[in-house]
């Protein structure tokens, strides 16, 4: 056992040694990967580099490659989660520049073979660890930032075009030529929705990216009461009966109000969007002693075996109906686990789907006593 102990640290160092070198040989020749990785990027034919891909792009390609072989020397693998995390950032960034996806992967791949380059022109002492590690880091940190990128420029389009129709079908009842109350009137009024839940997520993804949000003591009822509003009327137009059980005014949880509140919004206009017209969505919510369980059931026919859980992962879409992003479901995930809790989904084969976002409950004084 204590060999095998020994066997182990001694190749952990090893591997942290290797990804120091690796390290410290692209830290001192920074300024020259870059000059060299803006001449290769410059002599591209397809796709056509821009000034702002040089200046800026090509220097937050090579500061990512840095952390993840920082990151590197103090652990015993490539931190995959971590340079996910940091080129997902980093693809946010590259959207807001207007660089394609085609220029991210190019330049990626420019920065790597200059790297490469400019290690056998030195001469440099690097082992196929070490470059076995910067191709893993150069793997996922493409994967996420152009993962990332597509998010962000799906999610303006679905924006653009949300927008677009919702002026033009304004400007048809505005004129005179169509009545409110008809088609074009549903066709606003459903352009509209698609605008406000997309805002909703949009600003929750950032509050939850930024770690800002607050704790503050909720009442439970209270939440419930804001949404019902807007939920009664989303399922009125789309032909549907929509419940919503009675609360406790004593339960309370603890969170950021508005993260809870377009987390339970999001998986109400889920249910809504597939469940079958004519029938019923329901909001309930159950209190126990330590955890406080909103549950919301559609009846969208039930799931696919054994695809539950999938309905949680980025982009994935259920039913016929693809409009919007399909990352609502992801939004809410991360907004429960941030809040304490967790959030599940339960198949009625034949019939619907029950969402449960659980959350641990918030004990006042008024309510142990």
């Amino acid at each position: 056992m204590l060999v095998g102990a020994g066997r182990t640290r001694t190749a952990h160092k090893l591997r942290c040694a290797t990804a120091s070198m690796l390290d410290a040989f692209v830290q001192e020749n920074r300024a020259e990967i870059i000059a060299r990785a803006k001449v290769r990027v410059a002599s591209r034919q397809c796709p056509t580099p821009e000034a702002t891909e040089l200046t800026k792009g090509l220097p937050i390609f090579l500061e990512q490659l840095c952390d993840a072989l920082r990151r590197a020397k103090s652990t015993d693998a490539v931190d995959h989660e971590q340079i996910g995390e940091t080129a997902g950032r980093h693809g946010l960034a590259l959207f807001r520049m207007g660089l394609s996806i085609g220029q991210v992967v190019h330049d990626y791949g420019d920065i790597c073979q200059t790297i490469t380059e400019l290690v056998v022109e030195q001469n440099a002492v690097v082992s196929a660890e070490e470059f076995r590690t910067l191709n893993l880091c150069l793997d996922d940190a493409i994967a996420e930032a152009v993962t990332e990128y597509a998010r962000q420029r799906e999610r303006a389009h679905v924006l653009r075009g949300s927008l677009n129709t919702a002026m033009l079908s304004f400007e048809s009842i505005k004129s005179g030529r169509v009545a409110a109350g008809g088609s074009t009137g549903v066709v606003h009024a459903r352009s509209l929705n698609a605008l406000r839940e997309l805002i909703d997520r949009s600003l929750v993804d950032v509050r939850l990216d930024s770690g800002k949000e607050r704790h503050d003591c909720i009442s439970v009822a209270d939440l419930i009461g804001e949404l019902e509003t807007a939920a009664s009327i989303q399922a009125q137009a789309r032909g549907l009966r929509f419940t919503l059980a009675s609360v406790d005014a004593t339960v309370t949880v603890e969170g950021d109000r508005q993260i809870l509140a377009a987390t339970v919004s999001n998986l109400l206009q889920n249910a809504f969007k597939f469940t079958r017209k004519h029938s019923n969505v329901s909001l309930t919510v159950v209190a126990t002693a330590d955890r406080v369980l909103f549950e919301v059931e559609d009846e969208c026919g039930g799931l696919p075996e054994g695809r539950a859980e999938d309905l949680f992962l980025p982009f994935q879409q259920r039913g016929s109906d693809r409009s919007g992003l399909g990352l609502g479901l992801a939004i809410c995930l991360k907004a429960a686990k941030v809040s304490g809790g967790d959030l599940r989904v339960r198949n009625l084969p034949g019939a619907g789907c029950v969402f449960t976002l659980d959350l641990p409950r918030k004990r006042t004084p008024s309510s142990s006593s």
